[in-house]
């Protein structure tokens, strides 16, 4: 059996473990059952949840078994780690929705079939009709309240107002670990280096009701360059559904990232050789674009699939080119279109309407083949139906405008 953990170790793919030595001896001996969840806070998962994905990949790959769990009962209470306020609370029906297009979602990045093939669970189906006084007799008795107040996600929030609702969180994060090795013997939680607290409480809880082995293991957090958390909490969010973060989008978004990220966003996001990556890499000047290149592209066809990312690939360089024919393309309403900042904002990846203004300072938008230098210019190019839209040598759209 491939040592997969000698692998993730080398592509700098683990954060924090439970117990190294033995989890490293056992996943090289034995076939290992693990899990990795996702709440449904949205009806899409995010590129934060693509790296959980693909680790649960690589471990399948190496003859593991993935259980994917979708929290159906987590999901109505939020997780207070990384959160500096309580979660929007959601109905029962839109958990449920988001419920049904998350298991769309996964069955894209791990295999169903064979002997390892992945399992799909819901933890509403055993949270949901749990009785309270039963469940704090079998689980509380086993965590430390200080302990728990301990940890850093809990630390942030106890100093704000930490409500009772989020502090069951942790609990029942454990019981499904708990049920899951009952259940179905599964024997490693894996998830993002936020999860690892709750993680940590999942295993001592099997380790102390049941006396058996139980591990943990996380992945270092994917950040922006200024080292904040990216994810869709955090804003700006590259989702995985198409309808929300379009192919062409998601290449752009990885074309563009910081020449520092690139190396651990390969390792991380693709499956191309570490030497490889190590190579593409070790250029500090314009030849790191070609890695970028690489990295979107790799990313946008586990996604989407390889015709796709072709496509989307094709478009890009034709926007490069001049290619109106090829390029990517919007359709908007010239209603919604008032003036330059309206377009730099919707559709020029401007944060505010300050950033619209900086990038007419710097002559960085252009409409066709015109410099834009007036803030409130109302694009007289949008009564012809159509113009091209520029920012900077990077973003160039051509723009179909609809008089509704």
């Amino acid at each position: 059996m491939t040592n997969i953990f000698d692998e993730l170790k080398e592509r700098k793919l683990i954060k924090q473990v439970v117990f190294e030595d033995d989890l490293r001896d056992m996943l090289s001996k034995e076939k290992v059952s693990f899990y990795v969840g996702f709440d449904p806070t949205a009806d899409s998962l995010h590129v934060g949840h693509f790296a959980t994905l693909l680790l649960a990949s690589r471990l399948q790959k190496a003859g593991h078994k993935p259980y994917i769990l979708v929290g159906g009962g987590t999901g109505m209470i939020g997780d207070p780690s990384g959160r500096s306020d309580m979660r929007p609370m959601m109905t029962k029906e839109q958990v449920q929705h988001n419920v049904e297009c998350i298991k769309k979602q996964c069955e894209k990045f791990v295999s169903f079939e064979g002997e390892n093939g992945a399992v799909l669970v819901n933890n509403a189906d055993w949270l949901a009709n749990l009785n309270y006084i039963d469940f704090i007799r079998e689980v509380g008795v086993n965590l430390s309240v200080n302990k728990m107040l301990s940890y850093e996600c809990f630390k942030q929030r106890y100093e704000r107002g930490l409500s009772f609702l989020e502090f069951n969180y942790m609990p029942m994060q454990a019981y499904d670990f708990y049920h899951l090795f009952k259940t179905y013997g599964v024997k490693l939680e894996v998830g993002g280096d936020d999860q690892w607290a709750n993680m940590l409480e999942g295993a001592d809880l099997i380790r102390r009701k049941l006396q058996k082995p139980a591990f943990a293991m996380t992945f270092p957090l994917l950040t922006k360059a200024d080292g904040s958390k990216m994810g869709k909490s955090a804003g700006g969010a590259i989702w995985l559904d198409a309808s929300k973060t379009s192919p062409i989008d998601m290449y752009q978004f990885f074309r563009n990232i910081d020449d520092s990220l690139v190396e651990q966003e390969l390792r991380m996001f693709t499956y191309l050789p570490l030497e490889q990556i190590i190579e593409l890499t070790q250029y500090k000047d314009e030849r790191i674009n070609k890695a970028k290149e690489i990295l979107a592209y790799e990313i946008v066809k586990i996604v989407h699939g390889e015709q796709i990312a072709n496509e989307t690939m094709q478009k890009v360089k034709a926007s490069f080119a001049g290619d109106e024919n090829n390029m990517p393309t919007i359709e908007v309403n010239a209603g919604d279109i008032g003036t330059v900042l309206d377009l730099i904002v919707k559709y020029g990846e401007a944060k505010s309407n300050g950033e619209a203004r900086r990038l007419v300072d710097g002559r960085a938008i252009k409409i066709n083949d015109r410099v834009v230098d007036q803030y409130f210019d109302n694009l007289p190019e949008k009564a012809d139906g159509s113009f091209v839209f520029h920012k900077g040598k990077k973003l160039h759209i051509k723009v179909i405008v609809k008089w509704i």
